[in-house]
């Protein structure tokens, strides 16, 4: 079949109900039309159309672990900022505190509460968005989990509540490292800061 027949079947075929619709009204349509080799052509303007190629695997694959980075990051991230905040409170607070019995009450009375209001949903946590709370909480406080509970509950405390978490496959004494392997986590922090990404607030 010669291209000129291809083309004027094809826009036939495309404007056939218009055509039988003039037809029963008798109404002449006017439209534009091209001369190709002797055949009048009607002309219409189609929508354009986005065509991609195929989708690389590997690129695909990038994008899966991007995209559940990102969501494990808005989970955990709203903790480690009410755990910086925590934190300050409890610096602030021991600091006016003289008696240091009276501050280990303070601390653990702290710690039940918290543990009233957050246990829960930590506890709903996965293994990688924990780590990554660990990781989050390095960045908000400067200090790595490991360090905050040595220094608020003592060696014993933190040896513990490490060997745990090692057996979890998590490390509390893991450090944010925002220019080396943390890069992407970073970005996305910086993201949900700049108010990029949206976060639902605990």
């Amino acid at each position: 079949m010669r291209k000129s027949s291809f083309i004027y079947l094809f826009v036939l075929v495309v404007s056939l109900p218009e055509l039988v619709y003039c037809q029963i009204d008798s109404v002449p349509k006017v439209t534009q039309a091209v001369v190709l080799d002797g055949d009048t052509i009607p002309m219409m303007y189609l929508p354009a159309v986005d065509v991609f190629g195929e989708f690389d695997p590997e690129a695909a694959e990038r994008l899966k672990r991007y995209l559940k980075l990102r969501r494990d990051i808005i989970r955990v991230y709203p903790y480690a900022r009410m755990a910086a905040i925590q934190l300050e409170f409890v610096n602030d607070s021991i600091g006016k505190i003289k008696s240091k019995k009276a501050q280990r009450k303070f601390i653990k009375q702290t710690e039940r509460e918290l543990k009233d209001q957050f246990a829960s949903d930590l506890k709903k946590l996965t293994r990688t968005q924990g780590f990554l709370l660990i990781k989050l909480i390095d960045r908000e406080t400067g200090e790595t989990s490991y360090e905050l509970v040595k220094e608020l509950r003592g060696s014993l405390q933190a040896f513990f509540w490490q060997s745990l978490a090692r057996l979890f496959g998590s490390n509390m004494k893991a450090e944010y490292d925002p220019l080396g392997e943390d890069a992407v986590i970073e970005s996305i922090v910086q993201a949900i800061e700049r108010g990029e990404i949206p976060v639902v607030k605990k």
